[in-house]
């Protein structure tokens, strides 16, 4: 069985709101998905390069550290530069989604989301990177 067809996937989760990572912990592990929850960019770059993860889901805006610079340093290691992301964040705007993608986003979802929605963009990123 590949990703995506009931295998469980590593996936880490960085949001430095609890009650959205715990949303987002609880929809994807009812998939049955490994789920790391991370509060900010700096623990979710240092989660991923410990041990790599199938997909990352990151907010945009997290204190200090925020989910475009940990997509900038997750890009730019040999070992990480291929892992799907999907930017989840309040930031609508139209430069704010070409941002997301310029920095190297496989996926943009804008809060408030339905979880519905995220569970099938995350089933098909990970169907994709088989």
């Amino acid at each position: 069985m590949t990703p995506g067809e009931g295998t469980v996937a590593r996936i880490l989760v960085a949001d430095d709101d609890v009650d959205i990572r715990e949303l987002v912990e609880f929809k994807l592990s009812t998939l049955g998905h490994d789920i790391v929850a991370v509060a900010d960019g700096a623990a979710a770059v240092a989660a991923c390069q410990a041990q790599r993860p199938d997909l990352a889901v990151l907010d945009v805006m997290m204190p200090g550290f925020s989910g475009l610079d940990a997509i900038r340093v997750i890009r730019a290691d040999p070992a990480l530069a291929d892992l799907p992301v999907i930017l989840l964040t309040a930031r609508a705007q139209e430069s704010d989604v070409e941002t997301g993608f310029d920095s190297g986003a496989d996926d943009y979802i804008t809060k408030p989301f339905s979880p519905r929605e995220l569970a099938s963009r995350v089933e098909a990123l990970l169907a994709r990177a088989v």
